[in-house]
């Protein structure tokens, strides 16, 4: 049963240099890696947002809201999903994570707990992000401070263990080949 009391926020906005085209449309076992990360994200919480640029206009089943920044960089989608997250929690997880499992974002979530910002040793994004986080963020934001990692570490984020192959992300079309 999805958890009611976290929202899933979808990053689907990066600009996609080293692969060469938006990676949210590459499609692995015949469905685009947005397609995958926002069934995940249904299966495991009741509501998720995905947060994207209006002007990329991607063809995807579901709606994208605009991030409300020129700066491509992930701390401006983590700072408007958590504006427009329902809840005090979100889990962000960036469309690139395509071997993200329901378990491992449920143990971010809990991770979470008493502090405002959980994500794995391999970086901050997958991460769990609290509505007291945004004060920093949206300032790191607005200075053009743009690294999250400075950003989590800056509100004490807790860092756990993370699964290799559960984090293995895409950079490049033939990461979508398994190794």
């Amino acid at each position: 049963m999805a958890r009611h009391d976290v929202t899933g926020v979808l990053l689907v906005g990066g600009a996609s240099r080293r692969f060469g085209s938006p990676k949210a449309l590459a499609r692995l076992d015949g469905e685009t890696l947005a397609e995958r990360a926002h069934r995940m994200l249904t299966e495991t919480f009741a509501e998720v947002v995905v947060i994207g640029k209006r002007t990329d206009a991607l063809p995807l089943p579901f709606p994208v809201e605009d991030d409300g920044s020129e700066v491509r960089a992930a701390i401006a989608g983590v700072v408007a999903g958590l504006r427009r997250a329902p809840t005090e929690l979100a889990v962000v997880v960036p469309t690139d994570l395509p071997y993200m499992t329901p378990a491992f974002l449920l143990e971010l979530a809990d991770a979470a707990d008493g502090v405002a910002v959980a994500h794995p040793d391999s970086g901050p994004l997958p991460g769990a992000y609290r509505r007291t986080a945004l004060p920093v963020l949206e300032r790191r934001l607005a200075a053009g401070e743009l690294r999250l990692w400075d950003a989590a570490a800056e509100l004490g984020a807790r860092v756990i263990p993370g699964n290799s192959e559960v984090l293995r992300n895409v950079n490049t079309p033939d990461d979508l080949v398994d190794p």
